[in-house]
């Protein structure tokens, strides 16, 4: 008798819904995940926190919705964490920046920090 492998975490679904799906990207995160936001707005003593996967959709519909391009640079996974780098640009060329920790249970996402930098409108 086999012995069921454990879920992992896919990259290359994360690429495809970091580059143009939010649907799969949504699909990656656990039902209760938990999403923390630093940014300008958001500073790191009173980070934005999302809670659940309707939070984290509502994000996710409002950064797909704009005309802006996004691209994974970097993953690096080890065990039940990874970290991924992504950049965008928007459509006037003002470039964002995110890095993200996560941690992972069951293979989806169940906590990311985002912290994230765009350029500065003059």
């Amino acid at each position: 008798m086999g012995t069921a492998a454990s879920p992992s975490f896919d990259t290359e679904t994360l690429r495809r819904g970091i580059e143009g799906n939010p649907n799969t990207l949504l699909s990656l995160y656990a039902d209760d995940a938990e999403l923390r936001v630093v940014d300008r707005n958001s500073q790191p003593s009173h980070p934005r926190v999302l809670h659940g996967r309707d939070e984290i959709s509502a994000l996710l519909d409002d950064v797909y919705s704009r005309d802006m391009t996004h691209k994974l640079e970097n993953c690096v996974i080890q065990g039940d964490r990874a970290a991924f780098s992504e950049s965008c640009e928007y459509a006037d060329g003002a470039r964002v920046l995110a890095e993200s920790m996560i941690t992972l249970r069951g293979g989806k996402i169940a906590e990311q920090t985002l912290i994230q930098a765009w350029d500065e409108q003059e």
